[in-house]
């Protein structure tokens, strides 16, 4: 394949565990890189125990059939990524009530004994872009996701970034677009990122569901007006070498010019850059994994955990 396969500077062909968590739906799979996947099985989401025993079953019928060398996970935020911490492998203060405070890593640990990485789950799929899809030899790299939330990772010297937790771009703030007194979905902020772009802050604007706005709608225009704005700040910030998009939302790519639009629009020639102005395409650009990042991220999550432990 000529965007998606193996890691060029590894022939390390062990099989991995990986799981995407999502609040829909968790994606499990077994397998070596994005090319070698020997089996993958979609599960949905309902209670925590019951969604992650199907989860635990799948991968000790896998790591009995053929040793499983590790298992990563990306899973929805926020989570504790702080090794020593009492709620490490956690997902902590969630929106997903249900979800809140549940112990992820303990549980499968327990059940396989091998490595288990950890990461959430844009984490995950940056790192999944940078080793298999649209950002490899990109570094630094931003993966943006936009869907059913908003939430970003940053892939910098080589690795994924965690600080004192890990980044959450989906909840900056945003300053308003001119005539639109929009008030914002997320429970927590109003209007930050995920609640004036995500699926269901347009859901909620449009009255009906963003699948089923019409490209021409005026709403698409402030989406697009937020979602460019929001770029300008990560690339003022992190000075990226590429800024990968993906999502639901986003997903057909029609939308992606009217974001690039508003985001060289917005930086005024500030950054003497080519692809910050007329090479804006090749900055700011769709996933290669599409709706598969965050499990193949997942897996690359995996392949670290089994290389830490030597």
């Amino acid at each position: 394949m000529s965007e998606i396969g193996a890691d060029p500077m590894s022939k390390d062909f062990r099989r991995y565990g990986a799981i995407e968590g999502g609040g829909t739906k968790f994606v499990v799979l077994t397998g070596s890189d994005p090319d070698h996947i020997d089996r993958l099985e979609q599960i949905e989401t309902t209670t925590p125990q019951k969604t992650l025993q199907r989860c635990i079953d799948f991968l000790v019928e896998e790591h009995r059939r053929s040793a499983l060398a590790a298992v990563g996970i990306g899973m929805f935020g926020p989570v504790d990524l702080r090794k020593g911490s009492s709620t490490y492998g956690y997902v902590t203060t969630t929106p997903k009530l249900l979800w809140q405070f549940t112990d992820i890593v303990g549980p499968l640990q327990q059940a396989l004994g091998i490595p288990i990485g950890w990461e959430n789950d844009v984490n995950a799929a940056v790192l999944g872009e940078a080793r298999y899809g649209a950002g490899r030899s990109c570094d630094p790299l931003v993966y943006l996701t936009v869907g059913t939330g908003v939430g970003g990772g940053v892939y910098v010297g080589g690795r994924v970034l965690h600080g004192l937790l890990h980044p959450e771009m989906g909840h900056v703030l945003m300053p308003s677009v001119p005539g639109d007194d929009f008030e914002g979905a997320c429970p927590f902020h109003g209007r930050c990122l995920e609640g004036l772009v995500s699926g269901p802050a347009i859901e909620a604007r449009c009255r009906r569901p963003a699948s089923m706005v019409p490209m021409d709608d005026p709403a698409w225009g402030i989406v697009a007006e937020y979602l460019g704005a929001a770029l300008m700040d990560i690339s003022l910030i992190l000075s990226p070498e590429r800024i990968v998009l993906g999502g639901g939302v986003i997903a057909d790519g029609w939308l992606l010019p009217k974001i690039r639009e508003v985001l060289v629009r917005r930086l005024q020639s500030y950054l003497a850059h080519a692809l910050l102005g007329e090479r804006v395409d090749e900055y700011v650009v769709s996933s290669a994994l599409g709706g598969r990042a965050g499990v193949i991220g997942a897996l690359a999550v995996a392949r670290e955990a089994a290389e830490a432990e030597g």
